[in-house]
C-alpha cells in the first residue's frame, strides 16, 4: 500500500476552506439581498403609514375652532384619537411598530418607527432592521 504524498493531503484541505468561504460570503451576500429589500420595503411603510395617520388626524381634527383673530386650532383629542386608529387599522404582519401623534396648531406631526425581523442575517446575530417614517399634515382653513 502506497502512501498518499503530504502536498495531496494538504491541497485538498486548502480546497474545502475555500469551499467554506465562498459558501459564507455566498450567505452573506443572499442575506443583505433579502434583507436588505426587506428594509427598504419598511422605510417604504413607515412613510406610508406616518403619512395616512397624519392624513386622517387632520381630518378628523378639522373640526376644531376657529377663533376670533381667525386663527385655526385643531381638534387635538379627536385627531391624536383618529391617528391612533389608522395606525392600529394598518397593522404591518410580522412587524412591530410604534408611533407618536403630535398636534401642534394647525398641523399634525406623526412619526412612526417598524422593527421587521431579519431572515439570513440573524445567523449573524442581526436579528431585526429599523425603519421609520415622518410625515406632517397641515389644515387650511378656507
Amino acid at each position: 500500500m502506497k502512501a498518499v504524498p503530504t502536498a495531496q493531503r494538504d491541497r485538498g484541505q486548502a480546497v474545502s476552506i475555500m469551499v467554506l468561504g465562498f459558501i459564507a460570503a455566498l450567505i452573506m451576500v443572499a442575506g443583505l439581498v433579502v434583507d436588505g429589500g426587506q428594509k427598504a420595503a419598511a422605510m417604504n411603510r413607515a412613510e406610508t403609514l406616518a403619512s395616512g395617520a397624519a392624513r386622517a388626524a387632520a381630518n378628523a381634527g378639522a373640526s376644531g375652532t376657529l377663533g376670533a383673530d381667525g386663527a385655526h386650532t385643531l381638534a387635538t383629542e379627536e385627531a391624536r384619537r383618529a391617528a391612533k386608529s389608522y395606525l392600529a387599522a394598518a397593522a404591518v404582519d410580522g412587524a412591530s411598530v410604534q408611533s407618536s401623534v403630535r398636534v401642534d396648531g394647525t398641523e399634525v406631526i406623526v412619526h412612526t418607527d417598524i422593527r421587521v425581523r431579519t431572515i439570513f442575517l440573524s445567523l449573524v446575530r442581526i436579528n431585526t432592521l429599523r425603519a421609520a417614517g415622518d410625515a406632517t399634515a397641515r389644515v387650511v382653513p378656507g
